[in-house]
């Protein structure tokens, strides 16, 4: 039986989760993306810029035989959070898929799994309902996940394939340099203050609460989903399965790396890593770590700890817990414990040079 998975962004955050998750269980795996994923894992990688669809069409067409597609690509700005409501961003996005989707018209596809997130609730723009359903009607709110949804859906009806749309929570994984990854972020800021002597404090504002979602288990549930019949047609949501505050975890990502708790600094750390620039060149070179510069390093994931840490709020911002209900009864019943998540892939990165050791 063939069982070929093309995955697009293969070398992001949930793209190179997804490319071990499918290759260690049997699959043929074919990985598209500008880089190799960094994984421990039989694939074949097809060096493809997505937003190139003529590319895309004559690297694609020659694994002919793909069954299965899990597109985790992603089109970011600068800054990120900006981007989000950007029409040029969900122009980009949309066309990514299209010409995946499109190249993979002789294909005898049967399945295409979709990544989504909480904006699908309108998370980055109103307090959204406590929990967020996956039966809830569509947030009236531009959105590229609105333009690549209603797209799959057209092709599905007319090749007659099965879809799934996944929507974890703050994914958890060793990833550097991409738009949304915590890990680089908290162990480039111990290794700098550590060098420089400065406390490693909490930087964000108000507390509160919040789920994440370990990338192992997004890449589960993406193997799950592709032959799984009661998730054909659906969206899950996914989350760890259970809840958890920074301050409370902050300890313990100070005792991985090394460094000793402190008490809060509130600060916004994309302006403290523009004014360390310097001193992580300097780690690198002391410490032995791969030649990355904090750019390369950390990509945009530094605004998206702002955003996720809330820097700068005096007050909470509202709630986002999300039900994963769904997804359980329909029979995925995998869970993480998120302390060591975030333990288990800073010691990942570490392993791999990329942040130094305690």
């Amino acid at each position: 039986m063939n069982r070929t998975v093309v995955v697009a962004g293969a070398s992001g955050l949930v793209g190179a989760a997804v490319v071990e998750a499918f290759a260690k269980d049997g699959w043929s795996v074919i990985a598209v993306s500008r880089r190799a994923p960094e994984v421990d894992a039989r694939h074949v990688h097809l060096p493809v810029d997505l937003q190139d669809p003529v590319s895309v069409r004559a690297a694609v067409e020659s694994v002919g035989q793909a069954t299965h597609l899990v597109y985790a690509a992603v089109h970011e700005k600068p800054g990120l959070v900006r981007g989000w409501r950007d029409p040029d961003q969900m122009r980009t996005n949309l066309q990514m898929l299209q010409g995946m989707l499109t190249a993979l018209e002789g294909a005898p596809l049967q399945h295409v799994t979709l990544l989504q997130g909480t904006k699908a609730y309108g998370v980055h723009r109103h307090p959204i309902r406590i929990p967020a359903r996956e039966r809830y009607p569509r947030d009236p709110h531009e959105n590229f996940y609105w333009l690549q949804e209603d797209h799959l859906r057209q092709v599905a009806a007319e090749r007659g394939l099965e879809w799934t749309i996944l929507r974890p929570q703050l994914v958890v994984g060793p990833t550097y340099g991409v738009a949304m990854n915590l890990p680089p972020v908290i162990g480039a800021y111990a290794a700098i203050c550590r060098a420089t002597g400065a406390p490693f404090g909490f930087p964000g504002g108000a507390p509160y609460v919040t789920e994440a979602a370990d990338v192992r288990l997004t890449a589960d549930a993406a193997l799950w989903a592709a032959t799984e019949p009661r998730a054909w047609g659906e969206h899950f949501n996914v989350t760890n399965g259970e809840v958890f505050e920074w301050r409370d975890l902050w300890p313990a990502l100070a005792d991985e790396l090394g460094v000793d708790h402190a008490p809060d600094i509130p600060r916004n750390l994309s302006d403290f890593f523009a004014a360390h620039a310097a001193t992580w060149d300097q780690i690198v070179a002391e410490r032995g770590l791969r030649g990355l510069t904090l750019d390369e390093l950390l990509g945009e994931s530094h605004h998206y700890a702002d955003f996720h840490f809330a820097a700068g709020a005096h007050t909470p911002p509202p709630p986002a817990f999300v039900s994963t209900v769904k997804i359980r009864q329909a029979g995925f019943c995998a869970a993480y414990d998120t302390e060591l998540s975030f333990r288990h892939w800073l010691r990942v990165l570490i392993e791999r040079k990329v942040l130094p050791a305690a």
